[in-house]
C-alpha cells in the first residue's frame, strides 16, 4: 500500500467511525466521552484528508502540511481526552491543552523555518506522546482493568513506540538501521497509524459495551438509593457464608433490623423526604461496621447485615452500637428534624442452616422486637438440644 492509499484509507475510515455514531442511538444524549470521542474522529478524519492532498495541487502546501497535523494532533488529542474522560479523569484539559499547544507551536516553527528533518521527528514524536497518552489513560486502575482494557493500552503504546522511533530514525539514519531499511521502516509506520485506528476505533467501541454491560450487572444486584446491594445482591454474598457454617471455625452473624415507622415520614414529609432519611440510617449503620460487614436491603425498609466471622456475643454488641448510634443521630429531612429507631433481630448462621430456616429464625427475633416496643435489639432463639427434640 502506497503513502496516498493509506492517507486515503486512514481519512475514509475515521469518517466511516463518525457516519456509525452519529446514527448510534440518535435520539439519545451521548455521554461527555463519547462525545469528545466522536469529535477525536471527525477531526482525525478532516486531518488525513488534507495530508492525502498533499502535492496535488488542488490546496496549497500551508493548508495540506501544516493544515493537515495540527488538525490530526487536535484529533489525537481528543482521543485521548475521550479515553482520560471515560477513566473518570475530570482535569484531563487542564493537561493536554498546553501539551497540545506546545506540540503544535513547535511543528508550526519547523515548518516555516523549512526543517523538514526537525519537523519529521517533531510530528512523530508529539503524535505518539498523544498515543501514549490514551495508552495510560487505558491503563488506569490496572489491577481491576478488564484484559480487554490491559491488551488495549499495551498494544497502544507499542505501536506509539513504533511511531516515534521511525520518526527519529528517519533523521539519524536516513539509510535505515542494519537490516531495518527505511523503506521498511515507513511500511511498519504506516502499518501502525492504520492498526492505531482500528485498535481505538473498535477498541472504545468495545469499552463502552463493555462498560454499558458492567453497569447492567451491577444493577441487577445493588439498590441504587442506598448504592448497597439489593435482595439478589445480598444472597449472592451470603451463599458462600452458608456454605462455610458447615465448616469448623468462628461462626457467621446475621442480624435483620426494620426502620421503626417509616411510613410516618412519608405520610408527613413526602417521600423525598423519606429517601434522605434511609440513606442517612444505612450511612449511620456503616459507620459501625468493620470493611468485611455486608449491609443488604432486603424489602422496604428491612436490612440485613452480615457479620463474617464474629461470635454471637460480639454481633449483639454491633447490633446495640448500631441501634444507639440510629437513635442518638437527629435527621434533617427539609422541613423538621426527626430521630429514627431501629428494631433488630440477630443469629448466627449454623451448620444444618438453609437460607429459609436462618431468615425464618432472625425474623421471629425482628418480629419480637417489634412487638416489644421497637427500638431493641433481640437474640434469636437458641438451637434445641438433640436429647430435648427427641
Amino acid at each position: 500500500m502506497d503513502i496516498k492509499t493509506l492517507l486515503f484509507a486512514l481519512a475514509l475510515g475515521n469518517l466511516t467511525l463518525c457516519a456509525a455514531l452519529f446514527f448510534y442511538k440518535y435520539e439519545q444524549p451521548k455521554s461527555p466521552a463519547m462525545s469528545v470521542w466522536a469529535l477525536s474522529k471527525q477531526l482525525q478524519a478532516g486531518a488525513w484528508l488534507l495530508l492525502f492532498f498533499y502535492g496535488s495541487g488542488v490546496l496549497p502546501p500551508l493548508a495540506t502540511v501544516l493544515g493537515g497535523y495540527l488538525l490530526l494532533f487536535a484529533g489525537l488529542a481528543a482521543e485521548a481526552g475521550a479515553l482520560w474522560q471515560a477513566a473518570d479523569r475530570q482535569g484531563w484539559r487542564r493537561r493536554m491543552l498546553p501539551a497540545l499547544a506546545l506540540g503544535s507551536v513547535l511543528f508550526a516553527v519547523c515548518y516555516f523555518v523549512d526543517e523538514v528533518g526537525l519537523r519529521t521527528v517533531i510530528g512523530a514524536l508529539v503524535m505518539s506522546a498523544l498515543y501514549f497518552s490514551g495508552a495510560a489513560a487505558l491503563a488506569v486502575d490496572w489491577r481491576t482493568a478488564s484484559m480487554l482494557r490491559r491488551f488495549l493500552a499495551i498494544a497502544t503504546g507499542l505501536l506509539a513506540a513504533l511511531v516515534a522511533l521511525r520518526g527519529v530514525l528517519v533523521v539519524l539514519m536516513p539509510e535505515g538501521w542494519g537490516w531495518v531499511s527505511s523503506s521498511l521502516l515507513q511500511v511498519l509506520s504506516s502499518g501502525a497509524f492504520y492498526l492505531l485506528m482500528l485498535l481505538n476505533g473498535f477498541g472504545y467501541l468495545l469499552l463502552a459495551r463493555e462498560r454499558h454491560q458492567d453497569e447492567l450487572a451491577r444493577l441487577a444486584v445493588v439498590d441504587t438509593l442506598l448504592d448497597v446491594p439489593n435482595r439478589r445482591g445480598f444472597f449472592n454474598a451470603l451463599a458462600p457464608w452458608m456454605a462455610l457454617a458447615r465448616r469448623p471455625g468462628l461462626p457467621t452473624a446475621l442480624m435483620v433490623f426494620d426502620v421503626d415507622q417509616f411510613k410516618r415520614i412519608n405520610d408527613a414529609y413526602g417521600h423525598p423526604a423519606g429517601d434522605v432519611v434511609l440513606r442517612t440510617v444505612i450511612d449511620t449503620c456503616r459507620k459501625q461496621l468493620r470493611d468485611s460487614d455486608q449491609i443488604g436491603r432486603l424489602v422496604g425498609v428491612e436490612f440485613a447485615v452480615l457479620l463474617p466471622r464474629t461470635q454471637l456475643h460480639d454481633a449483639l454488641t454491633v447490633a446495640e452500637r448500631m441501634r444507639a448510634a440510629v437513635e442518638a443521630t437527629p435527621i434533617k429531612t427539609g422541613r423538621a428534624l426527626v430521630n429514627m429507631t431501629l428494631s433488630i433481630g440477630v443469629t448466627t448462621i449454623r451448620p444444618d442452616d438453609s437460607t429459609v430456616s436462618l431468615f425464618k429464625r432472625v425474623d421471629e427475633a425482628l418480629q419480637t422486637a417489634k412487638l416489644g416496643g421497637r427500638n431493641r435489639v433481640v437474640e434469636a432463639a437458641p438451637p434445641i438440644p438433640a436429647e430435648t427434640a427427641a
